[in-house]
């Protein structure tokens, strides 16, 4: 089926579920539909570039799984100080 097939397919459903039935539709994508309404802007668009290119070139700081897994045990053990 094609993808202009299945668009249709869904409109026409949606014009007639029931009100839960929207709900769970809704529910199953709404991450995507907010995510494409936050578009990325210049700068952050930027800042990605940048730390592409920084961990292609080996410039960029990266972190071994143990110095990771340490900081998330350090983190989590100073949270729990609140």
């Amino acid at each position: 089926m094609t993808a202009t097939a299945i668009r249709q397919k869904l409109s026409n459903y949606i014009k007639i579920a029931d009100e839960e039935k929207i709900k769970a539709i809704y529910t199953m994508v709404s991450d995507e539909i907010n995510t494409e309404e936050n578009e990325w802007d210049e700068s952050f668009v930027k800042e990605l570039n940048r730390r592409s290119k920084s961990f292609t070139n080996n410039t960029g700081k990266t972190y071994t799984w143990e110095e990771t897994k340490q900081a998330a045990i350090k983190s989590h053990i100073d949270l729990e100080g609140f």
